[in-house]
């Protein structure tokens, strides 16, 4: 049983990257298991190589220093000729109706005509290329929220469609939902969450957020004037914010983490705590491994080396039965 999943460097990992998905992947991870910094997925929008390809490595040692294991992590754009040929195969599979039926394309191109942006046509095909990066290892689950869930069912359809007209090269994989965790919200605008490609960093808590900046930025987060500490999240969402913080850096449950503090100022010192403390080994273990470039370079090779022997099988299978190999 092989689950699978990935994050994309739109920007440096947050806070709630690695609460609500990092940390989990690293505690709950099965031998199987296969994790992916997704950044082919990261030039969907317009973006600078040179930061693509910094934010692709620091991603990488964030994954390792979190506890998730060398073997299981890998780059994809290290497995861009195998995911290339597994991608067109899937697009002669896929409808162009099925394509622009998913939501995301929908909303996101709305937003840049808007913007008077160019809407890129990997916008449009990038679920295929998420469709590739599931058949091509074999995934049996998918841990994805709601809004890819929909992407997850592409690569289910389509799998499905080529095994019954071609021959059965893939293992047809299901989304599953991970289990709850905080959502975390951004400190300064607690009804937006924490982005991690948000314009403005203010209210963002970065995974390499040197503590004092941690500090600085979680004594600005925007509470209200109510007085009362209690985890209320319609009436006192920026307070709750707090609270789901504290709670889920602590292991405590978040409606017992209101009790014993005096004020406001007290629990964000609190908070600022649990957070310094829970991000410290991340971000100590991330500075080593972008300092030893030759160790992060062979973890990477490595991690490409197995994923790509992981799927070559699939591939020449897939090419065989579509009569291109």
């Amino acid at each position: 049983m092989t689950r699978f999943s990935g994050v994309t460097p739109s920007g440096n990992a947050t806070l709630g990257n690695y609460l609500g998905a990092i940390r989990r992947w690293a505690s709950e991870g099965r031998p199987g298991d296969l994790y992916f910094v997704s950044d082919l997925h990261g030039m969907t929008s317009a973006y600078n190589p040179q930061r693509l390809r910094v934010l692709a490595r620091e991603l990488l040692a964030n994954l390792v220093a979190s506890g998730i294991e060398p073997d299981q992590v890998f780059v994809q754009s290290d497995l861009l000729p195998q995911l290339g040929a597994l991608t067109w195969i899937l697009e002669c599979t896929c409808s162009f109706g099925e394509a622009a039926r998913m939501t995301q394309f929908k909303e996101k191109s709305n937003r840049r005509e808007l913007e008077a942006t160019p809407v890129r046509v990997s916008l449009f095909t990038y679920p295929v290329l998420m469709a590739a990066d599931i058949l091509l290892q074999g995934a049996d689950e998918v841990p994805v929220g709601e809004d890819q869930a929909q992407h997850v069912e592409l690569a289910r359809t389509l799998a499905r469609r080529f095994n019954g007209a071609y021959g059965d090269a893939f293992v047809v994989p299901r989304a599953v939902t991970p289990p709850a965790g905080a959502r975390i919200m951004d400190l300064a605008d607690p009804s937006r969450k924490m982005d991690k490609s948000a314009r403005d960093a203010a209210g963002v808590l970065f995974v390499m957020d040197e503590p004092d900046l941690l500090r600085r930025k979680i004594r600005r987060a925007v509470t209200d004037g109510l007085g009362r500490l209690e985890y209320r999240p319609a009436e006192q969402p920026g307070l709750a914010n707090l609270l789901e913080i504290l709670a889920a850096c602590t292991g405590k449950p978040v409606r017992e983490t209101a009790g014993g503090f005096g004020s406001y100022g007290e629990l964000k010192e609190a908070v600022t705590e649990a957070v310094i403390e829970e991000l410290r080994p991340v971000r100590e273990r991330t500075q080593e491994l972008l300092a030893d470039t030759a160790e992060l370079d062979r973890i990477r090779a490595r991690g490409a080396a197995l994923a790509s022997e992981r799927g070559a099988h699939r591939l020449a299978a897939a090419r065989r039965l579509a009569g291109v190999g």
